[in-house]
């Protein structure tokens, strides 16, 4: 089994970990990144890009982390195929990581970027139509929907303001809800009742999404009485939440009700002095590729200043 030492160690490979890694390299740092079960995060699923500055034509999701894997690893970033199963950050830095395979990774800063993924129904239909109708993210995927009809499924605020943003593109958007009431918040409640764009739907659960090559309308059933019936639409948005990949880093660092990181207001710190999180594992407002990006580059400067204030303090005590 391998030990692996940097200067600045960063767990999970999408928008915000690859960011901090380029931000890193460029400072000297020769970051590791330990990619993770889906290297590249969540873009790597995602088709059509049209969001993320720099392109004026759709870019494919692949294609762009591939991108920036490849110019964090030309400024001098290593990156490494593992899973991290365990973490010691008890002692303070440096930190240690185990991968699954025994190897042993240190860290003098340790960045976690370990993003959340998006809850799915996990219903017929869903995974096969990802991206060729189904989505869980209206403000990536809702501009692709101009003038068209689409449906939200969920009931609480993500729902709720997922229904309201896609009004800026549809005159026709369903919310449909396996209950009565939402559960979201009364103000983000009166907005959607206020809109004359948006039809709820009560007490039905999709049981199956339906579509050739893609999707083209929802099999719902009733839930009081059981029955059957579909609902034509062009896209469908689940959104029944997220979840935070923060199994790792339970009952060593602080996190809210829902199990995002708690980091400093305005900053990636967290409670752990040279321990920062970026992205969406404590961002659970924005969650978009632009903003991860924006808070590894937080980090990883941030885990820079770190490091100059340990050495500074060792000189001044050597002296």
């Amino acid at each position: 089994m391998a030990v692996h030492t940097t200067k600045m160690l960063i767990i999970g490979s999408g928008p915000a970990g690859l960011s901090a890694a380029i931000y890193g390299a460029r400072a000297g740092m020769k970051p590791i990144v330990v990619q993770g079960i889906q290297p590249g995060g969540q873009l790597t699923i995602t088709t059509d890009v049209e969001n993320y500055p720099g392109f004026r034509d759709v870019v494919q999701g692949p294609w762009l982390m591939q991108e920036m894997q490849a110019q964090a690893e030309h400024v001098g970033t290593r990156m490494m195929w593992d899973t991290i199963t365990e973490v010691v950050m008890d002692q303070g830095s440096p930190f240690r990581a185990i991968g699954d395979g025994g190897d042993e990774y240190v860290g003098d800063t340790l960045v976690i970027a370990t993003g959340a993924q998006a809850k799915w129904l996990s219903v017929p239909g869903e995974a096969e139509l990802g991206g060729k109708g189904v989505s869980a993210c209206a403000t990536c995927d809702g501009f692709f929907y101009r003038g068209k009809k689409v449906a939200v499924i969920g009931g609480g605020n993500t729902a709720v303001e997922e229904a309201l943003y896609l009004t800026n593109h549809s005159d026709d958007v369903t919310l449909i809800h396996r209950r009565d009431e939402l559960r979201s918040e009364k103000i983000l409640q009166d907005r959607l009742f206020a809109s004359d764009k948006i039809t709820p739907m009560w007490n039905k659960v999709v049981e199956r999404f339906e579509g050739e090559g893609k999707l083209t309308h929802l099999v719902l059933r009733d839930t009081e009485t059981g029955e059957e019936s579909t609902l034509d639409v062009d896209g469908a948005f689940v959104a029944i939440g997220h979840a935070p990949a923060t199994e790792l880093f339970k009952g060593k660092l602080p996190m809210d009700d829902s199990g995002y990181l708690l980091i400093e207001p305005g900053t990636p710190k967290t409670s752990i002095p040279g321990v920062f999180a970026c992205g969406d594992v404590m961002d659970h407002t924005y969650r978009q590729a632009v903003t991860a990006a924006g808070t590894g580059c937080m980090a990883a400067l941030d885990a820079e200043r770190f490091l100059a204030t340990v050495e500074f303090a060792a000189q001044e005590a050597a002296e």
